[in-house]
């Protein structure tokens, strides 16, 4: 295996990583803000903030070390995302400031009014597509080589269908993957009436999700022919993610087995990000960079390959005593211990 697919599995990792912490964090506070417009806050609002307490700290971790990994790497990146980025990558940061400043508060500062919980939950959905249009983009056709350097076409962006294909699938995806998980967790709590709501919740955006993974193959075709055909010649991956997509539906829907059920949703969505992975390869943007054309020199991808693998090293462990200490602690699951992490 080169440096290269050594640096961008890496990269992988902690991104696919992100992705399903952060979508069960922003599907969280979604599903808080739903339940106290909706009047049911006192069934969710606690096992909700049992959840949060512990991990709303670390969740950009692995966002971190993606950015500052992609930009060590590839640091061509810089220069063509750089630019092309900076609005909805500017707006990305400025909601992940309001998520940490309003929860800052309410758990240490007793700040406790519905219109704020209703923007914390709204955060959670302005986040993962504003930070969806980075995939938009990589498909190529939105980026055009003016007066020596990227330029991003705003208005075709806006107007794509694929740019809102994959919007939405961030959307659906962030609260179906999260509502698998707290159904889940509330169950592990014996909380019945959590359990039982957030099970409707799955249950319901599990339809969305997968039409909307299936929709954006379909908007590939049009758009990028090329990593089209190449999306089909690994569909046995995309065929395995929706047999283990099958199977989570089918245990929430018997309600029973939810830990297994949520191990099925992470096995179909490393598929399905494994899948899309390799049919993009080897480039970061049509059609202008590949892995090869913009990787570091050798010396640094050997150090950022060491740092990094050394910080997975420490990251994961540090989540287990998390998982083991609070998330699923029998005492503090269950609402006997209010430590804050």
């Amino acid at each position: 295996m080169t440096l290269e697919m050594i640096g961008i599995t890496v990269l992988g990792v902690f991104l696919f990583g992100y992705i399903i912490v952060a979508s069960i964090d922003f599907g969280a506070g979604f599903f808080n803000a739903y339940s106290t417009v909706t009047g049911k806050q006192h069934i969710l609002t606690k096992i909700i903030q049992r959840y949060l307490s512990p991990v709303w700290e670390v969740t950009n971790v692995f966002l971190v070390f993606f950015f500052v990994g992609m930009v060590g790497f590839f640091p061509k990146t810089a220069y063509y995302f750089g630019t092309t980025l900076l609005v909805p990558a500017s707006i990305a940061i400025i909601l992940l400031a309001i998520r940490g400043a309003y929860y800052a508060f309410t758990t240490y500062g007793g700040l406790k009014h519905k219109r704020y919980t209703v923007l914390y939950g709204l955060t959670g959905l302005f986040i993962p597509a504003s930070l969806s249009t980075v995939l938009t983009i990589s498909e190529g056709g939105f980026v055009t080589m003016k007066n020596g350097g990227p330029n991003l076409n705003y208005w075709k962006l806006f107007t794509s269908p694929l740019s809102w294909s994959i919007v939405v699938l961030s959307l659906t995806a962030v609260l179906y993957i999260s509502a698998v998980f707290l159904t889940w967790y509330a169950d592990h709590a014996k909380d019945e009436a959590a359990t039982s709501l957030l099970r409707k919740y799955a249950l319901t955006w599990a339809g969305p999700a997968i039409i909307t993974a299936a929709g954006i193959i379909v908007e590939m075709k049009s758009h990028n022919p090329e990593h089209y055909q190449r999306l089909v010649a690994v569909w046995w991956l995309f065929a395995l993610s929706f047999v283990l997509f099958a199977g989570t539906v089918y245990f929430i829907w018997k309600k029973r087995s939810y830990g297994l059920a949520f191990a099925l949703l992470i096995g179909q969505f490393a598929l399905a990000f494994l899948g899309y992975g390799i049919s993009h390869y080897p480039y970061l943007l049509y059609p202008y960079l590949t892995l090869y054309d913009s990787f570091t020199n050798e010396a640094m991808a050997i150090a950022l390959v060491v740092a990094f693998i050394a910080g997975l090293g420490l990251l994961i462990p540090s989540l287990y005593l998390l998982l083991r200490l609070f998330l699923f602690n029998k005492d503090y699951v269950q609402g006997k211990r209010n430590d804050h992490v």
